[in-house]
């Protein structure tokens, strides 16, 4: 036990300092990492050799690099779309539509939000709803529903923590994703219910349209993982839910409301992504450069990162050489979200190579079904939400659940993607951008915590309790 709980200090070093401390997520990390060196370095680990040491090079620098190609571009793309007023334009868009306040509610949390935040992450689609909802809402269920319509974070940035979290596991990203999507489910009718309950709706027929754009949401998101991959999968459940519901709209009102012209990036996004991936599908040119390291491998013409970086070019050069492109702004936004990134990847290959999990791996294989279950979907939900990020949770979480083997993998992992995600719909870096754009005070701040992480104890519950159904629904798989 005390080899345990040696091993496993520099993980309970971070949380401290983030949940007791109140430290930034960067210097957490970094502590962590100081702290895992200096035990690997006092022979608490496997002993400390260049072979071990070059694997902890190779990988923490592909995964870094798989990160960084999607994150980099994404928030390049995001700068210019701010600058253009796109999430602005959408927000009158969706007023435009003029829908019940239920149909509002639903057509946001499970359409548009996750098809923004799909796109392109980083809580990008609170910028377009949490305006827009506090002007069809109070304020304070205006901020709320806006934080549950961050539905899809396993899927946001193009499903880019789902894809680093196969590498970790060493799971095929295809039975991550769709895995993932099932253990999330319920989560994605709870949290719909819970924005619904806040706008004050309570009558029956709101409820039964829920339950059936729910299964819509589901059975898209499922289906794209299987067969296409996560990429694209939370794009297209969310592009299925807003498609339906304008074209409800276009029949009752008999004719359709335009997609604004100020947000055509997103439209342009779509199109590169699907029309990308149908390319590499056909061609299989996604695989002829592929960067191994000691346990991980990155494609980078399949990164997302492609399509973003060839659409933020067409934006920058539509915007004009005038405005110049915001390399200062992008540098400012970026630099701590990466680095951040880097080290807790950094942290896990450590721990991954050097032999610290040994022991927490056996004590996870000691637990039965029952009791494994919510253990990984508490110790992920507590990563996520702790580190304000999806990837960050997986970093923390999924090397562990690699070594229990296939006996428990595939949806083991699934349940730490998808308890990392939303556990991180709940984190501060996520509640800043909420109270920041709705100028909130320090009461309505002070409620908002509380609100989230109850929001993220009722996720973390909510993939315990699937997991253990399909756990033993699908014991083949388990």
């Amino acid at each position: 036990m005390d080899s345990l709980l040696l091993q496993m200090s520099p993980i309970g070093l971070v949380l401290a300092l983030i949940l007791l401390v109140r430290r930034p997520p960067v210097q957490a990390a970094l502590a962590g990492v100081a702290g895992v060196l200096l035990l690997w370095g006092l022979g608490v680990a496997a002993p400390f050799s260049a072979a071990v040491t070059a694997a902890i090079a190779q990988d923490t620098g592909i995964l870094f690099l798989s990160t960084a190609c999607v994150i980099a571009p994404g928030l390049a793309f995001v700068l210019l779309v701010e600058r253009g007023g796109a999430p602005q334009a959408i927000g009158a868009w969706v007023k435009e539509l003029g829908w019940t306040p239920p149909a509002q509610v639903i057509f946001i949390v499970l359409g548009l939000a996750p098809l923004l935040e799909a796109m392109t992450g980083f809580g990008v689609s609170l910028i377009a709803t949490v305006p827009l909802l506090m002007s069809l809402f109070s304020r304070q269920a205006g901020m709320k529903v806006a934080l549950a319509g961050m539905v899809v974070m396993p899927w946001g940035t193009l499903g880019l923590a789902t894809v680093i979290g196969a590498q970790l596991a060493h799971v095929p990203v295809d039975v991550l994703g769709s895995h993932s999507a099932l253990v999330s489910a319920p989560v994605f009718l709870g949290l719909a219910a819970v924005a619904l309950w806040q706008a004050g709706v309570r009558h029956l027929l709101a409820w039964l349209g829920l339950l059936l754009v729910a299964a819509l949401f589901v059975t898209v998101l499922f289906s794209v993982n299987r067969w296409l991959g996560p990429e694209v999968a939370g794009v297209l459940a969310g592009l299925a839910v807003a498609a339906v519901g304008l074209g409800l709209a276009a029949v009752q009102r008999k004719r359709l409301v335009r997609w604004p012209q100020a947000a055509w990036p997103y439209l342009a996004l779509l199109a590169v992504i699907i029309g990308l991936r149908g390319l590499f599908l056909l061609s299989g040119w996604d695989g002829a450069w592929v960067v191994r390291g000691e346990h991980v491998a990155w494609k980078p013409l399949a990164s997302p990162g492609v399509a973003l970086v060839l659409v933020t070019m067409l934006m920058a050069m539509r915007q004009g050489a005038a405005e110049g492109f915001p390399w200062a702004a992008l540098v400012k936004r970026a630099k701590f979200p990466l680095a951040t990134i880097f080290l807790f990847l950094l942290l896990s290959q450590v721990m991954v190579n050097a032999g610290f999990l040994l022991e927490a791996q056996r004590s996870l294989q000691s637990l039965s079904g029952v009791a494994l279950a919510p253990t990984v979907a508490l110790l992920a939900g507590l990563a996520g939400y702790v580190t304000g990020s999806n990837v960050g949770g997986n970093t923390l979480v999924m090397p562990s659940i690699a070594a229990l083997g296939v006996a428990h993998g595939p949806w083991l992992a699934a349940m730490v993607n998808s308890a990392a995600g939303h556990g991180a719909l709940g984190s501060l870096s996520i509640l800043s951008l909420v109270t920041g754009l709705a100028g909130a005070n320090r009461e309505e701040e002070h409620a908002l915590v509380r609100f989230a992480f109850g929001l993220v104890v009722f996720n973390v519950i909510i993939v315990a309790a699937s997991g253990i159904a399909l756990l033993y629904l699908a014991p083949g798989n388990a």
